[in-house]
């Protein structure tokens, strides 16, 4: 009984500790969207070959785990034959904020429901605040100017 209860107890912990990708097309990902569950729910849009999207990974992971107004999703545009190495990614990183693969084949067709000002650049962050403001940036964050910027959005 006690070889199985520590069997349970390992197991449990192997589990909590993987980070787990969610499979979602875009209206699963709008739903989210239009839903937030949070003062400020912040969708960043990454790749794990995109060099500026990891750099700022840790930043928003930390805003999220410092401040319980936010929610963080880390939306994987990473293509299909990639979702291995999406999945090796996250495990080396051990991020707390959720994470998201948008199983979607053609860009354009979500980009501009996204916000029009995506031009398909990526690291890309839409934030929606809790009255369904939302507020679109095509650019790296350093971690100032991600602060600087949910403060901003908070208030």
């Amino acid at each position: 009984m006690k070889k199985l209860l520590f069997l349970l107890l390992i197991i449990t912990c192997l589990s909590a500790s993987s980070q787990r990708v969610e499979t979602v097309n875009f209206s699963q990902l709008q739903e989210k969207i239009l839903y937030a569950e949070a003062p400020l729910t912040v969708f960043n849009f990454w790749a794990t070959w995109c060099g500026p999207c990891v750099k700022e990974m840790p930043h928003f992971d930390e805003l999220e785990s410092e401040n319980s107004d936010i929610k963080v999703y880390f939306i994987s545009l990473d293509f299909k034959q990639d979702f291995n190495r999406v999945e090796k990614f996250l495990e080396k990183r051990k991020l707390n904020a959720e994470v998201l693969y948008l199983d979607e084949k053609d860009p354009d067709s979500y980009m501009r429901k996204v916000s029009d000002d995506w031009s398909g650049a990526i690291p890309a962050t839409l934030f929606v605040t809790d009255l369904g403001k939302t507020f679109f940036h095509e650019k790296a964050f350093t971690k100032e100017e991600l602060q600087k910027t949910v403060e901003k959005y908070l208030n």
